[in-house]
């Protein structure tokens, strides 16, 4: 089937905005003619993509399928334009995928090493939890991400071990009667916790290791950030489940870590890339690192 690459581009800008102006914005054509590259893709494939109304524009599964296709195909022509200005501009751009959490506790420094000797290349980080991330990896829209593992999402990812990290137990002093103290599994439910979202992998984590205790966690609170989890440990709102990377002794001021009788699994941090496209320039030299 022989259909211009403008229709699809046209159709990839509409579907990643859900908004005819803000894609012809993008595009720097008319309205209208978006309206008539998306009515001429349509025809083409004899599908309806959109569902149109006054107020917003939505994807048909038609349309949804459509875009697990293209949108890949538009971040590799993206990752081949990148590639070729690198080729004569010098290192290029470096896009990275990575939590909130391991942006602040660990990724900042290297992101300053590579700023300082690499200061023409252009760093684009985007925030997101660990699975999400892979999804990103997928669709070509970061060259990097940095996640927790164990990680069941990252498939036939290529992945580096960056470090070893342990997951800890913390609480304030309302919870002094916990001091010296080692707690089971069952003990440490009668309290309290307080985790990430299931959206997590750190989530899926902890809730398989309890379904081999045989136990069940209901956390008390669910969130999307661990800095927010210290803050609410702080107040003895619960008992936080945090990776011990993020404990400072300024933190430990205010809070103690809560001993377990079975010790939490060791868990890693790596660095994960898509072996099956070219790697940049900028990715390749920000892997030195590790």
């Amino acid at each position: 089937m022989d259909i211009n690459y403008e229709l699809y581009k046209v159709f990839y800008h509409v579907a990643t905005t859900l908004s005819f102006s803000e894609a012809a914005n993008k595009l720097f054509i008319s309205q209208s003619a978006v309206s008539q590259s998306i009515k001429a893709l349509e025809k083409k494939l004899n599908q309806k993509l959109f569902i149109r109304s006054t107020k917003k524009v939505r994807l048909t599964p038609e349309g949804e399928l459509l875009l697990r296709h293209v949108e890949p195909a538009m971040n590799l022509i993206h990752r081949g334009e990148i590639q070729l200005l690198e080729a004569s501009e010098g290192v290029g751009q470096l896009r990275i995928g990575a939590s909130d959490t391991i942006c602040r506790y660990f990724l900042v420094p290297y992101l300053e090493r590579f700023h300082k000797e690499f200061p023409g290349a252009h760093i684009k980080v985007t925030n997101a939890t660990s699975i999400h991330c892979v999804e990103l990896l997928e669709t070509g829209q970061v060259d990097l991400i940095v996640v927790n593992s164990p990680n069941p999402y990252l498939g036939n990812c290529e992945t580096k071990h960056i470090r070893s990290f342990q997951d800890v137990f913390v609480a304030n002093h309302s919870f002094d009667k916990l001091v010296g103290r080692c707690l089971s599994y069952k003990e440490l439910l009668e309290h309290p916790i307080l985790m990430l979202d299931k959206k997590s992998t750190t989530s899926e984590f902890l809730h398989n290791l309890f379904l081999q205790h045989q136990l069940d966690l209901v956390p008390e609170i669910e969130l999307s950030s661990n800095d927010l989890l210290i803050d609410l440990a702080k107040i003895g709102l619960g008992i936080a489940c945090i990776p011990d990377y993020c404990i400072t002794g300024k933190d430990l001021e205010k809070l103690f870590i809560v001993e377990t009788k079975e010790k939490l699994p060791v868990r890693e941090l790596v660095i994960a890339y898509n072996d099956r496209v070219p790697i940049t320039k900028a990715a390749t030299e920000f892997l030195k690192y590790f």
